[in-house]
């Protein structure tokens, strides 16, 4: 874990070449923070800062934002993004599920408000280098940390049939995953998959052609892209546990909002809140969770699978 207080080296012009992650459902997430100046608020996941820039203007005066992220690429474009308000920011380089740690070592002992926005940014979806998109070539790496040492390649290319299936299945819900998986270890075979392009072309070929189309609304490769991203950096493995000390830091009254992209995420986040508001420690502000409005939609198509749910410390 590394807290910046120091000026980060600017970002080179090309870097800026990149898509930035357009945020999803802002309104909605600064209305259920109940936003207002002075108040102490964690992102837990600053990808490219778009919330952290619209949670800033509304804590200032007073306020302070908390900033972490496991990439520390994207750290240092928020750096640059939100140097309008330096001073009121800390950039810590860390996974969220550090976040008592990370405010320990920052001498906070409580905060207002905290928002999860999980799953992979524009950022590092537009960059081939990160290989966790199969539209261009790129690297099978997928770290979202990428000083961490397991990438998608050495799952790939490591992992038995029967394990490769059982993470397509539990990670993606991928129909098709005993002939994905039994197909990726007959090519592994002839050559190490090495690319995006190369096992994206493997689970196009795994799949009945009949069903390339009909059964899938999205790119045939869309969830076996996810399952292995998940695995690579055990997304859902520590998100109970990250909930569970998000709300122990907010202060009586502080909000938590969460922000899922798919069912696997969602369901975490829905169970944990179901648990904690039956212990009394949260009322939960979003008995269903809110989506986003069709115009959102239409300018930003990758919000249409999000989801938000938020809850109050009681």
């Amino acid at each position: 874990m590394v807290i910046h207080g120091s000026p980060l080296r600017r970002l080179p012009r090309s870097c800026w070449m990149f898509k930035l992650h357009i945020p999803v459902m802002v309104g909605e997430v600064i209305e259920n923070l109940a936003l207002r100046p002075g108040m102490i608020v964690v992102d837990a996941t600053m990808g490219t800062a778009g919330h952290s820039e619209e949670i800033l203007k509304r804590i200032m005066p007073g306020g302070r934002l908390i900033g972490i992220d496991r990439d520390e690429e994207s750290l240092k474009l928020c750096r640059e993004r939100l140097k309008d308000f330096e001073g009121a920011v800390d950039f810590v380089h860390a996974n969220f599920v550090e976040l008592d740690e990370v405010l320990k070592r920052l001498n906070i002992k409580s905060v207002d408000g905290v928002l999860f926005d999980l799953g992979v940014s524009s950022f590092q979806l537009s960059d081939p280098e990160r290989g966790f998109s199969f539209q261009n070539e790129g690297p099978l790496d997928m770290r979202l940390d990428r000083e961490s040492y397991i990438s998608a390649y050495d799952l790939v290319n490591n992992l038995n049939e029967d394990e490769i299936s059982t993470l397509l299945w539990n990670f993606g819900q991928e129909r098709w995953h005993n002939r994905i998986a039994h197909l990726l270890v007959q090519e592994r075979e002839k050559h190490p998959i090495s690319t995006t392009r190369e096992l994206a072309d493997i689970v196009a070929r795994s799949i009945p052609s009949r069903f390339r189309h009909s059964y899938y609304r999205i790119h045939p490769a869309t969830r076996t892209f996810q399952a292995v991203r998940i695995a690579v950096n055990r997304e859902l493995e520590t998100l109970e546990v990250a909930f569970g000390k998000a709300v122990t830091a907010l202060n009586r009254g502080g909000r938590i909002c969460v922000i899922s992209f798919h069912s696997l995420e969602d369901r975490v986040a829905k169970h944990t809140f179901r648990r904690m508001a039956l212990e009394g420690l949260i009322d939960i502000k979003t008995p269903k969770p809110l989506v986003p409005a069709r115009g959102e939609i239409e300018s930003n198509p990758s919000s249409r699978s999000s989801k938000l749910r938020a809850a109050e410390r009681l």
